[in-house]
């Protein structure tokens, strides 16, 4: 990520919207905004496969272990069309292992990390359950996301209450009712 770059465009985008980045207040707001960028889109410079990668720490699954789902994972993203921040995102996850199972600190992670990029919801789910079906080894993966957008909540309609579901639905989550339940 070119770092200096972004600090010389937001100087510039402070200019454009008329405020002086020389004042006081603003005069690091370049650098700090950098800093998070580096922070934020963390996710740009991984392909799913690298997260998979990454994050693909699995177990020998147990005997009886017929489906697993972590639910309320709490991430954030900024959507592609306006950089604006889909916040209050909530994913829940559910996979049915073959061989393995995923250490569950490893979901949340790769929910994280596949949210750092620019984004669309629905993308951000089959990212999600891409990679997951990559890291444990199973096609049976349901991805389901609740979140709100500041493209809507704070510009254009400004309905602060709506949200937005997503799900994504792969192998046996498809067709099997009581799989999509679990999510």
């Amino acid at each position: 990520m070119d770092t200096k770059a972004i600090e010389q465009h937001i100087r510039g985008i402070l200019e454009a919207i008329g405020e002086d980045p020389d004042r006081e207040g603003l005069r690091e707001t370049p650098q700090r905004v950098a800093r998070m960028y580096e922070e934020i889109f963390e996710g740009i410079g991984h392909s799913n496969h690298d997260i998979a990668e990454m994050f693909g720490k699995t177990f020998e699954k147990p005997q009886s272990q017929t489906a697993i789902v972590v639910k309320d994972i709490s991430v954030f993203s900024y959507c592609e069309h306006h950089m604006a921040l889909m916040y209050d995102m909530h994913v829940n996850v559910a996979y049915i292992p073959r061989e393995k199972v995923l250490g569950l600190s490893k979901i949340a992670r790769i929910c994280d990390m596949a949210a750092k990029r620019l984004q669309l919801q629905e993308r951000l789910g089959s990212d999600i359950a891409e990679i997951m079906m990559e890291a444990v080894g199973t096609p049976d993966v349901g991805v389901q996301i609740i979140g709100s957008h500041s493209c809507m909540t704070a510009r254009g309609i400004r309905n602060v209450s709506a949200q937005t579901t997503t799900r994504t639905l792969c192998g046996a989550f498809r067709t099997d009712r009581s799989l999509q339940d679990l999510l």
